[in-house]
């Protein structure tokens, strides 16, 4: 169970929000200090799973052949072959990029995926994870509907998503929670290297979480 703190920070920023004619994501800011960012070794780069999922539309495309594209064809927003990974433009590819938050990939197209949208993907930290032969793409999929990015870059601010505003602020704050559970894992001197924490809803105010 989360930190009742952590419960009602939530609580407050929902009660902030607000009212809007759209469901509104739930974001945590997360300020890092005593960190050399320009050092990589020191920056975050995670995915995690959230307890109780994102609230929202996770966007996810596999890219595979045969019976693993069939599979992923009932799970996956999109499915490429190879070939069509080959024949996307520059423009197409960035289009693909922006709106997609995962793609998977089989793992013996990883070599080609990385000539035909390397210089696209990596930079948005977006190149497939790889599917070995063992692996269930139904399953993979679906965890990572549950899955978000937490990556700091160089930046010492960062962002991520934590649900939307019609979840519970009690699920919210489990998620919260693995995130910063995570990052005291993580990070060099874990909860001292964490300056502050804030939760907020799209357009809402800033509430501090720790």
């Amino acid at each position: 169970m989360a930190d009742s703190d952590i419960q009602t920070a939530v609580t407050r920023a929902l009660e902030d929000a607000p009212d809007r004619n759209f469901t509104e994501t739930v974001d945590l800011a997360i300020n890092l200090r005593d960190l050399d960012l320009n050092e990589p070794s020191n920056r975050v780069d995670e995915s995690v799973v959230l307890p109780s999922g994102t609230g929202q539309e996770t966007q996810i495309v596999v890219i595979a052949e045969g019976e693993t594209a069939v599979r992923a064809e009932e799970v996956a927003d999109r499915v490429l072959s190879e070939d069509d990974v080959a024949d996307l433009d520059d423009d197409e590819a960035k289009d693909l990029a922006d709106e997609t938050q995962f793609f998977i990939a089989e793992e013996a197209m990883m070599q080609d995926i990385a000539r035909y949208l390397g210089t696209i993907l990596g930079p948005r930290g977006k190149m497939p994870d790889p599917l070995s032969p063992d692996d269930d793409v139904v399953e993979t999929v679906n965890r990572l509907k549950n899955t978000v990015q937490i990556r700091s870059r160089d930046r010492r601010t960062f962002h991520t998503r934590v649900g939307a505003e019609d979840m519970d602020a009690e699920d919210i704050a489990e998620n919260i929670d693995v995130i910063l559970r995570r990052l005291h894992a993580d990070l060099e001197k874990g909860p001292q290297n964490i300056d502050t924490v804030y939760v907020k809803t799209t357009m809402g105010p800033s509430v501090e979480v720790a």
